[in-house]
C-alpha cells in the first residue's frame, strides 16, 4: 500500500462524516458472523432433514418436564401460536413429534417427543457441534475461551436491558 492509498484510505477509528463507529462497526459484524453461523447450520442440517426452526422447536420441546401445550411451546420460543403449529405438522410428518390429549383436560393437546425425535436430537447435537467448529476453526484455544466468556456477559445480559 503506498502513502497516497493509505492516505485515502477511509479512517474508520475517526467520527468524522460517513466513517463508521465502532460499535456500528461491531454491530456489523455480529451480523454478518450470525448470517454465516446459519448458513452453516443449514448446511449441517440438510442430512438430517429438518430445518433451523424446526430445530429449535424439537430442542425445547426436549427441555420441557413434561409435553408442552402448544401455547407453552409459542411463549417460549416467542412466537406467534400459528407459528407452532406449522413447525409441529412438519415434524409430525417426519414422526419426530405427535399430538397427544392432555390427561387432565382433553381440549388441551400437549407435544411429545417420539423415539426418532429423540434420534433427531441426537443428530442434531452433532450437526451443532460440526457447526461450531466451522466456525470457531479459526481460533485459538485461548481465543475461544475469551469470546465464551464475552458472548457469555452478553447473553447473560437480562431482557431488562433492552429489547
Amino acid at each position: 500500500m503506498t502513502t497516497s492509498d493509505r492516505t485515502s484510505a477511509p479512517d474508520r477509528t475517526s467520527d468524522g462524516p460517513g466513517a463508521p463507529d465502532a460499535d456500528g462497526l461491531l454491530a456489523e459484524q455480529l451480523l454478518r458472523l450470525t448470517r454465516r453461523l446459519h448458513r452453516i447450520q443449514k448446511h449441517h442440517l440438510e442430512p438430517v432433514g429438518i430445518t433451523p426452526a424446526q430445530s429449535r422447536l424439537l430442542r425445547t420441546v426436549a427441555h420441557f418436564g413434561e409435553p408442552p401445550r402448544m401455547a407453552d411451546l409459542a411463549a417460549r420460543l416467542e412466537v406467534v401460536p400459528r407459528a407452532v403449529t406449522s413447525l409441529v405438522d412438519g415434524l409430525e410428518a417426519g414422526d419426530r413429534v405427535r399430538r397427544v390429549p392432555d390427561p387432565s383436560n382433553r381440549r388441551v393437546i400437549r407435544i411429545e417427543l417420539t423415539d426418532a425425535g429423540r434420534a433427531t436430537l441426537r443428530e442434531l447435537r452433532s450437526a451443532r457441534r460440526a457447526a461450531a467448529e466451522d466456525i470457531l476453526a479459526p481460533l485459538t484455544v485461548d481465543q475461544r475461551e475469551v469470546l465464551g466468556g464475552l458472548l457469555s456477559a452478553l447473553v447473560d445480559r437480562g431482557p431488562e436491558s433492552g429489547c
